[in-house]
């Protein structure tokens, strides 16, 4: 077993006698927290992997603009962190731009096979798309999305910021802990994947921590990227290769599909939580289920009921239940099915909806999510430059290092994102050909008397809006600062449906960190919820907060993750 799991169930054993686990003792703050906030009078970093920081860090100094140096950092992530990112998955970005004072949304997500039908899904006895395999494969979308953020708010060119990514990926990078754990926990459902040994087990194995990880291969592709433009990568040899592969071991994926992929810029949405203006992307994103959940909650007196407690959970689980309904219900790409999305959003949608819940019981026929999309490891990042710029910026494969397939001469793995739409006809979220799947990475803003106040993301599938909510909560009701509220104890919810029609246990189950003691327990079991406490799935997270007087930046990232926050 495990070191990682011999501690958990020492663990539990704490739990179970109802005590707290905390930090170590601080002299200031609370006692939770595994840092102080780090600040940066010109700018800030917040990545999943210091190395990446330390990249995108480099760029800022050398007068690069956040969305250059969020590239740089990215590009790190896909040869540092590949059980949660890679250029083989899609991107989701929300820029501030400092020049005009506006925010900008740029959807990067990869469509399905043009050839691909839900009649051959049917045909060849498939009731869902499968997990892995060239089945749930889509169109790549991150490259793309790279270009298009850089043409439009970029300053040095692509080799520059490409050069440390392709540096590390030639020359080896150590594996740490966390990343090495998912890592190893990845690998057995698709080491039997073409090329998927090749390139992620160049042991014969998983890593073990403080191994070094080489991808010649991916630092091939990446300085063709770097040198030849997007269009090396959608248009030349990078799309020739890789459908040439997903063709010859049973994929839909072609030349076509690759060269008619184009990104799409966007307005983001919000909705108002006492006086802070939260942004998300509209679907085929989840984002707007945190606005939901935020506009739910708004008229209770979260703050007299206190973080950690027993009312405070329930009333969240229960606003979640009824956000992800609408999800199961409504989200999917635009350009394929009607979502009412400014409706859903609304506070007067809001008070209708919340006369379904009650404070003291826990529902158990509604809708409220599903369990496979609380599988999906993310990248999130974060970068502020001296310009007054910031991005939020979110990338991965799904579930990890995603659907297996990957072309050995290349150096990546393929998305397996397509297996979150629905094989049932006549949903929106109904799988289509050259249609963006339901998705689950979502970048977030928050904005203040028209003015930035935080760039923020939380990782990990259907835990993002959940793990949104939470971090707004902790600052705005229970009075936590930006790193106290990254390092708090989360909820997670799993329940009973989701996109693609499939069911679980009614009511779902609630998981609570450890830090949530017996008599918490107690009270929500009393109230009719399943509760129980397990590892991991409770996302990561990046933030940076704008402080205007004086002119600087906050900076966070926590402990569920290797991260590592810095500015200058």
């Amino acid at each position: 077993m495990h070191r990682v799991h011999e501690l958990w169930l020492a663990a539990m054993i704490v739990v179970a006698a109802g005590l707290s686990l905390v930090a170590q003792d601080r002299i200031t703050g609370m006692p939770h927290a595994t840092r102080s906030i780090v600040y940066g009078r010109s700018g800030a970093v917040a990545t999943s992997h210091p190395l990446a920081t330390q990249a995108a860090l480099d760029i800022l100094k050398q007068g690069g603009t956040a969305v250059d140096a969020a590239i740089a950092a990215n590009a790190m992530l896909c040869v540092c962190e590949p059980t949660g990112c890679g250029i083989g998955g899609d991107l989701f970005a929300i820029v501030w731009d400092g020049k005009t004072k506006k925010l900008h949304g740029l959807n990067a997500s990869g469509r399905s096979p043009a050839g691909l039908t839900r009649e051959w899904f049917a045909q060849n006895g498939h009731e869902t798309i499968p997990k892995y395999g060239p089945l749930p494969i889509s169109v790549p979308g991150c490259v793309d999305g790279w270009f298009a953020l850089h043409e439009r708010f970029g300053k040095i060119g692509m080799l520059s910021l490409l050069r440390p990514a392709i540096g590390y990926a030639k020359e080896g990078v150590p594996v740490p802990q966390t990343i090495a754990e998912y890592w190893r926990l990845g690998i057995e459902a698709r080491q039997g994947q073409p090329g998927f040994r090749d390139v992620f087990m160049p042991w014969g194995r998983g890593p073990n921590e403080g191994d070094i990880y080489r991808n010649v291969a991916l630092a091939n592709t990446l300085h063709t990227i770097a040198t030849g433009g997007r269009d090396a990568f959608y248009k030349g040899s990078i799309a020739s290769i890789a459908a040439a592969f997903v063709k010859q071991h049973g994929g839909f994926l072609t030349v076509e599909d690759f060269a008619a992929h184009r990104s799409e810029w966007i307005d983001p949405v919000s909705t108002n939580y006492r006086g802070y203006d939260v942004w998300e992307l509209p679907p085929n994103g989840q984002g707007i289920a945190a606005l939901q959940i935020l506009n739910l909650i708004e008229p209770y007196d979260v703050a007299r009921m206190g973080y950690g407690s027993a009312d405070w959970v329930h009333l969240f689980v229960e606003a979640k239940k009824l956000a992800y309904e609408d999800r199961a219900k409504y989200y999917a790409d635009l350009d394929f099915a009607k979502v009412p999305v400014q409706h859903l959003i609304s506070k007067e949608y809001a008070n209708e909806r919340r006369a379904l819940l009650d404070r003291d019981k826990a529902s158990v026929a509604l809708p409220a999510g599903d369990d496979k999309l609380q599988k999906g490891d993310t990248i999130y990042l974060t970068v502020a430059d001296q310009y007054g710029s910031m991005v939020s910026l979110i990338q991965s494969n799904f579930r990890g290092l995603g659907s297996g397939v990957c072309p050995p001469s290349l150096g990546f793995g393929f998305q397996n994102r397509g297996e979150l739409f629905d094989l049932r006809p006549d949903q929106n979220n109904s799988y289509a050909p050259g249609k963006r799947p339901f998705h689950t990475i979502i970048p977030a803003f928050v904005t203040k008397g028209g003015e930035p106040f935080m760039s923020f993301g939380v990782m990990g599938g259907a835990m993002q809006p959940q793990g949104h909510v939470q971090i707004l909560v902790n600052m705005i009701d229970f009075g936590m600062n930006l790193q106290e509220a990254g390092d708090a104890a989360r909820i997670r919810h799993e329940g009973s449906s989701q996109p693609t029609g499939t069911r679980m246990t009614a009511g779902g189950t609630v998981f609570l960190e450890s830090a949530y003691s017996a008599e918490v327990v107690a009270a929500l079991r009393a109230k009719g919820h399943t509760v129980a406490v397990k590892p991991g799935a409770f996302g990561g997270y990046q933030a940076i907060m704008r402080l205007l007087t004086p002119a600087s930046y906050a900076a966070a990232s926590e402990s569920r993750k290797d991260g590592h926050a810095a500015g200058y």
